[in-house]
């Protein structure tokens, strides 16, 4: 995401008597002990993303918001050279069952799961995505491999955008470490998924988005949901953000079908991912996410069949800071709690 990561969190959440005992027991499952037996991502998934250095529990504000699906953001190294990602490149937080773990084996006990996230923002301009950081092909897919057996999940999101889309060799080195994990997960009977969440224009990618699904394409990597960030344009226009959606996903669907010209048109749309930023985002009140926005939003990504419905990010899904715009806590709109999550888990439901 286009977001700086600011530590701001949401008051303490209580967490239900009933997720204490699930997340207690999930902690002493053996995770390697399921990997074998990962269930793979539905065809239609609500996945908001959750902010991870918070210190809150992804496990328990899923429950409270009524979401199965989390995207876990984000993974990146420690220091630019590294191959080594770590939950928020915190060292303290590796992926190892210890971080995330109960939290993770929580949401699959409910039916969902997470997806953790590399990159974004604060990454993409540091040197830190493990591609752009990491000159292994090799130790970068042994780190995707690795979430996979550790925590039991089924897709990886790769969150590219600012310093990352110009980085050429990163961009190569990571659609190559992809195709290997893909490789990997064939070999040892997993179901594997990747995404790729790219900024949007309001008419589809702009040429650098376009260049890291061309180079994946070249390299053999299998890009199962394009994910278009469909906020902070920053192009100083008036914007109906439901329709600026709808635009930008029917020019990444026709960028898509130049590129995969074999697949249908249903085919493409069950590639396509929308992630949204609710309330006000970075640019401010001229790209402002209504709630009637998103009950349109939905309708449309139902009837399109789209992969994947998110936003940006679970813990602003509340009314708590009306006016302030691109907060991490708060939409910056009068809203009730969770009105984004209860609106968009219909799209994740049983199809109309």
């Amino acid at each position: 995401m286009r977001r700086t990561r600011a530590l701001h969190a949401l008051p303490a959440t209580a967490l239900s008597a009933a997720l204490v005992a699930l997340g207690a027991g999930a902690a002493h499952a053996d995770p390697h002990a399921a990997s074998h037996h990962v269930k793979p991502m539905p065809a239609h998934v609500t996945a908001p993303y959750f902010e991870a250095w918070t210190g809150e529990s992804p496990a328990a504000l899923a429950a409270e918001s009524g979401n199965k699906y989390l995207t876990l953001a984000f993974l990146q190294t420690p220091a630019a050279g590294s191959c080594t990602a770590d939950w928020n490149g915190d060292a303290t937080q590796p992926v190892d069952p210890a971080t995330f773990g109960a939290d993770i084996a929580a949401l699959q006990a409910r039916g969902g799961n997470a997806i953790p996230s590399f990159g974004g923002y604060g990454a993409d301009t540091t040197g830190t995505e493990l591609a752009d950081s990491c000159t292994d092909v090799d130790a970068i897919a042994g780190v995707y491999e690795k979430l996979v057996t550790t925590y039991g999940i089924s897709r990886i999101d790769l969150d590219i955008e600012a310093d990352s889309l110009a980085n050429a060799a990163g961009i190569d080195r990571r659609n190559k470490a992809i195709a290997k994990a893909e490789h990997w997960a064939e070999r040892t009977g997993r179901p594997l998924q990747f995404s790729y969440t790219l900024p949007t224009t309001t008419k589809g990618l702009a040429d650098s988005g376009l260049a890291v699904l061309q180079n994946a394409v070249a390299n053999h990597a299998r890009v199962d949901v394009v994910n278009i960030m469909t906020f902070d344009y920053y192009d100083g226009a008036a914007h109906d953000m439901a329709t600026d959606t709808k635009t930008a996903a029917d020019g990444l669907h026709a960028q898509l079908h130049a590129l995969f010209p074999h697949k249908s048109a249903k085919d493409l749309w069950g590639m396509t991912g929308v992630t949204e930023m609710p309330g006000i985002d970075d640019f401010g009140p001229a790209e402002t996410f209504t709630t009637q926005n998103a009950a349109t939003v939905e309708r449309w990504a139902a009837a399109q069949g789209i992969d994947t419905l998110s936003f940006w990010a679970l813990q602003r899904d509340n009314g708590n800071c009306v006016g302030t715009g691109g907060a991490n806590a708060c939409s910056g709109i009068a809203q009730d709690p969770w009105y984004f999550s209860h609106t968009f888990a219909r799209f994740g439901g049983p199809r109309r």
